[in-house]
């Protein structure tokens, strides 16, 4: 297994330690949290950047970079829903893209295509990368307020809720544009007989 391969699999290490420290109090887990998130972003774009470097770009490799990818952010998401920041719906339907899509790229593999991320998913990617980052300082800077002053603001917390809310509003349409766009362009080989 080459460099790239194993930075995609200790993305998928790194998704369980971000989220034990996640849900453990106190503003040192909550920077260690984001500490490893952004660790475990790093690895997307290192994995990348040295397959095509070294021309090692894999089959695995380009099944399982963008499934590494869905399990870090898919894991974020559901605490965020666990922590009551976003909505379940929102999930449900950037899950929903997601097992859609990968079962599809599953079932082309299976026919002996294996098609790469396009650059609608990845814009997708980055956005989901971006909200996540954005809660994650949120929720470190709400325990740097809790641990200096000792108190929260309520008001403060429905006003960041509703801006996290309208963030999430184009990830979730950029979620959906992005798998329709896969499955256009992908048509002629989903339904070719044989």
């Amino acid at each position: 297994m080459n460099l790239s391969n194993k930075l995609t699999i200790s993305r998928i290490i790194l998704t369980f330690i971000f989220m034990f420290f996640l849900f453990l109090s106190g503003i040192w887990m909550k920077l260690v949290a984001l500490i490893i998130f952004a660790l475990a972003s790093l690895t997307d774009y290192y994995d990348g950047l040295i397959a095509r470097r070294n021309n090692c770009i894999t089959n695995f490799g380009k099944l399982m970079d963008p499934i590494a990818d869905k399990i870090l952010i898919l894991a974020a998401f559901l605490a965020f829903v666990e922590l009551r920041l976003i909505p379940a719906w929102m999930v449900v339907i950037i899950i929903s893209r997601e097992l859609v899509i990968t079962g599809l790229r599953l079932l082309l593999a299976t026919k002996g295509k294996v098609v790469a991320a396009e650059l609608a998913g990845k814009h997708k990617t980055v956005s989901q990368f971006f909200a996540i980052f954005t809660i994650l300082i949120f929720l470190f800077f709400k325990e740097l307020i809790l641990l200096n002053f000792g108190m929260w603001n309520l008001t403060w917390e429905v006003w960041f809720k509703r801006c996290i809310f309208y963030m999430m509003m184009p990830v979730v349409a950029l979620t959906l544009v992005s798998g329709i766009s896969y499955l256009k362009r992908n048509k002629n080989l989903l339904f070719k007989k044989g």
